[in-house]
């Protein structure tokens, strides 16, 4: 079930990339990434709201709560970078970029998470790698 899950949001993230260029031009980046948040905010709020979670709040740990702001601050400076490199380039150069992050989530779980990085793992970051560098010449 993840994988299907995972597949949607790669479809999302496409979509997101391409109506975000149709949608930017004209628009200050920092402009569009809060226009941005506030929809995501209200989507993600209204799914808490719709299937009862907001009960869990009072349950989060102090550690929980430091990680999921912190996470938060990095997907804001992601976002507000990925918006002005969408404003000042091509979809098609900017999005290959972003997703190095396939790579660097890796690298970093393996260094942080300590999971397992296998020979497939350094292959596939290694033709990811190569790849970005081939979209993007």
């Amino acid at each position: 079930m993840w994988f299907l899950f995972a597949l949607g949001s790669a479809v999302f993230a496409a979509l997101t990339s391409i109506l975000a260029k149709v949608g930017i031009e004209g628009v200050d980046s920092n402009l569009a990434t809060a226009i941005r948040t506030a929809v995501v905010l209200a989507l993600a709020w209204g799914m808490v709201f719709l299937t009862g979670a907001q009960k869990g709040i009072q349950g989060i740990d102090p550690k929980s709560w430091l990680f999921l702001i912190l996470s938060g601050l990095a997907t804001g400076a992601s976002w507000l970078c990925y918006y002005h490199a969408l404003q000042i380039g091509a979809a098609s150069k900017v999005v290959p970029v972003d997703k190095l992050s396939v790579v660097i989530t890796l690298v970093l779980a393996f260094v942080f998470l300590h999971e397992p990085f296998t020979s497939k793992s350094l292959f596939g970051c290694v033709l990811i790698g190569a790849g970005t560098l081939l979209m993007v010449l």
